[in-house]
């Protein structure tokens, strides 16, 4: 779906029903787009939307065919796209750099960082093997997505691969802080509505046992 063709999503929020029609709703709806353009079309020609708006409003015969219309907005929306994209990889490398310069971080294959909150001297767990955890994760924001309640069993397989890298490694015993590139994660696809694409994760993980 286009970006900002539908305007009644745009002002949802926005009582029409109750607004009597004149030169102040005009206003109102011309203001509340033109915040919204701003951000996503810097540089727009303003004459030529308020143009096009004005035909099409009045029902009048467009300058453009639809079929030109939608390749435009269709072009656009992939434009908008990739520059999502370049701004949240963009985000993840200067956030990975920042902790990688934080004392005590040591770097793992794939790029995991991990500092050890506390030092473990039991055994460590096998690739095809089972691990006992507790956890808690965040976004890079700070944000807590996840959280272990109880403490839960995993088979090692079965975790992210960033989680499976720094296991391997980790002692019975032992609790560290990770984080862990969207590479190493969910992605460029993300998981859902929960960690978008391209987003590192942090951990504080507890081992507690292990089993084959």
């Amino acid at each position: 779906m286009p970006r900002f063709l539908p305007l009644y999503l745009l002002l949802a929020a926005t009582p029409l029903l109750a607004v009597e029609p004149g030169d102040d709703l005009a206003y109102a709806l011309g203001a509340r787009l033109g915040e919204r353009l701003r951000g996503e079309v810097p540089g727009l020609n303003v004459e030529e939307l308020l143009t096009g708006l004005r035909q099409a409003y009045r029902g009048e015969t467009l300058r453009l065919d639809a079929r030109h219309i939608d390749h435009l907005l269709a072009e656009h929306e992939v434009h908008q796209q990739d520059a999502e994209v370049e701004r949240a990889m963009a985000r993840e490398r200067r956030f990975l750099a920042n902790e990688k310069a934080r004392p005590g971080v040591r770097e793992l294959a794939g790029g995991v960082l991990r500092s050890e909150l506390r030092a473990g001297l039991g055994a460590r767990p096998k690739a095809d093997g089972r691990v006992r955890v507790r956890y808690a994760g965040w976004l890079a924001d700070g944000s807590l997505f996840d959280e272990s309640q109880t403490p839960q069993w995993f088979k090692l397989d079965s975790v992210i691969a960033g989680w499976r890298t720094a296991l391997l490694e980790m002692p019975t015993g032992a609790k560290w802080r990770l984080v862990i590139p969207s590479a190493q994660a969910y992605g460029a696809q993300g998981a859902g509505d929960l960690i978008p694409p391209h987003t590192p994760l942090v951990f504080e993980v507890e081992l507690l046992e292990v089993a084959d």
